[in-house]
């Protein structure tokens, strides 16, 4: 039986991946980046250390993480700010209180800065339908690296059979699946992340939740 979700945020529970992957083309360009916009998409799914590494990377380090980070944080805290709940995906409260009503505990578990996850989270209206909050930069290894579900599992006291992991990355697919856990993809094609590894792929949050009460029927 299942007891547990174990969701992802961004790409999962709002869709902010559109909206950071245009700020950082734009901010790479601005660079001078001259590659493929397609190559800048592996910053899906990592923490902001993780992302700032793949950026200095691809510009040859030409420019400092230190630098990268004070002009990412400049560009999306305060040139461009994100509304959480206008990008909130259809149908999100109602199914984490379907879940909820069923008996199920979940988690958030997210690379996202802790801040980030608290405020969006209390931004949607959504945050005490969870029992667990972490983000990825407070564990050991960062996704693609189990850590972050395997803590949640230990929180919420379920084994990997029990729970459910909820993702759209590349990285995060691989996080559920190392640690033990049945693990569902929301569809998404824009950013070349692949999904095939997911135990399920599903069209959205209402997809997902329905498989999971059908499985415990």
């Amino acid at each position: 039986m299942i007891k547990a979700v174990l969701f992802d945020m961004d790409g999962i529970l709002y869709d902010s991946e559109a909206w950071y992957m245009k700020g950082t083309v734009a901010q790479m360009r601005a660079y001078g980046y001259t590659g493929p916009q397609e190559k800048i998409y592996a910053v899906i799914g990592t923490t902001m250390a993780g992302t700032f590494d793949i950026l200095y990377d691809l510009l040859d380090h030409k420019i400092s993480k230190e630098q990268l980070a004070a002009d990412n944080d400049r560009y999306f805290l305060v040139d461009h700010p994100l509304n959480y709940r206008s990008i909130m995906f259809e149908g999100v409260p109602e199914q984490l209180n379907r879940l909820k009503s069923h008996g199920l505990k979940l988690a958030c578990c997210s690379s996202s800065p802790e801040k980030t996850i608290l405020d969006s989270l209390d931004a949607m209206g959504i945050r005490s339908c969870f029992d667990f909050v972490e983000s990825g930069e407070n564990v050991p290894q960062a996704k693609p690296a189990p850590d972050i579900y395997l803590l949640a599992m230990k929180a919420l006291g379920c084994t990997s059979e029990e729970c459910i992991v909820y993702e759209d990355s590349k990285a995060g697919i691989e996080a559920g699946i190392r640690a033990g856990c049945y693990t569902i993809a929301r569809e998404d094609k824009r950013f070349n992340q692949d999904q095939s590894e997911a135990s399920l792929i599903v069209r959205d949050i209402q997809g997902m939740a329905d498989a999971v009460l059908k499985e415990n029927k």
